[in-house]
């Protein structure tokens, strides 16, 4: 059964539906002597006959053992119809794709990306998956934001640059740049000791700042409705800002530091020398196209 051919079965089923030979070849763009060699092809492999030939206007009749072999043919065509189908909405950008993200991304950049790809593709099957650890993996993401690189065999685009930036009460400072030596002892909401915060709490601490943290956590939201209420500053990236919309915010204000402090880098990474999907390919190329309209949005 391994040496039958999808083209043998295609013209057993275009003859039992046309009835005759040469209204089979004229269906298939074939010539009656192609589809007859591909029927004797067929005929040979089964080990019998798969149709009766009584000559002349007769029409042929499908012989028990075509029956069987035209039962399971057409299954065979319809699955292999299916396949073809498949991998044509593949290459056009269709299927599965995994991507890791973390909240400011998922907040900012990635639905624009997944909005994209769905006005594009609207039967692909994006999955996502959010966490913050200290040593990202990218495992069997396709893709993986994260704010700095990542060790591993991994290749990797640099999306933006994120700067800190002060997010307090509206009479907290006066307008324009904070120094940074305001913040020595200010009270002051912050992150979790992970990621790029231990890395920008030593920056503070490098240039004379040293706030008092009063509380800490890992939702922007939340770090935000202290400073609302009052519990002290917050020194956020501007994407966790933007995302957050904290700039329409009549009880908040954002300043500048000074001097500035080292922006958070924004990349997008995954697994080198594999090769990617054209939907993978679409979403990196989208991403790139997302934050650099942001970092303009920034500037502007």
């Amino acid at each position: 059964m391994t040496d039958i051919e999808l083209r043998h079965l295609a013209a057993m089923a275009a003859i039992a539906d046309e009835g005759s030979f040469g209204r089979a070849a004229a269906r298939l763009g074939y010539t009656q002597s192609t589809v007859s060699q591909q029927i004797a092809a067929l005929e040979r492999t089964v080990g019998g006959p798969v149709f009766d030939r009584p000559g002349g206007p007769k029409p042929v009749r499908i012989t028990p053992l075509g029956a069987v072999v035209l039962e399971h043919g057409r299954d065979l065509l319809a699955r292999a119809e299916k396949l073809a189908d498949a991998v044509d909405r593949f290459k056009a950008g269709g299927g599965r794709i995994d991507i890791g993200t973390f909240q400011s991304v998922s907040n900012v950049i990635l639905p624009v990306v997944v909005c994209r790809l769905r006005e594009e593709q609207p039967d692909c099957d994006i999955r996502l998956f959010e966490e913050e650890p200290d040593q990202p993996r990218i495992s069997d993401l396709d893709l993986l934001f994260y704010d700095g690189r990542i060790d591993g065999d991994v290749e990797s685009a640099k999306l933006l640059d994120d700067p800190y930036l002060l997010v307090c009460g509206n009479d907290a400072f006066p307008d324009g740049p904070v120094q940074l030596a305001q913040l020595d002892d200010a009270p002051m909401v912050a992150w979790p000791l992970t990621c790029d915060q231990p890395l920008m709490e030593q920056a503070l601490a490098h240039n004379g700042a040293r706030p008092r943290v009063v509380f800490r956590s890992a939702i922007n939201e939340t770090l935000l409705s202290m400073v609302r209420a009052g519990m002290g500053s917050a020194v956020l990236p501007w994407l966790a800002i933007r995302g957050a919309n904290v700039e329409s915010d009549r009880q908040l204000r954002v300043h500048e530091l000074c001097p500035a402090l080292p922006v958070r880098e924004i990349y997008l990474h995954w697994r080198a020398g594999r090769t990617q999907s054209p939907l993978a390919t679409r979403a990196i190329e989208i991403a790139v196209e997302v934050a650099a309209e942001l970092s303009g949005a920034r500037r502007a």
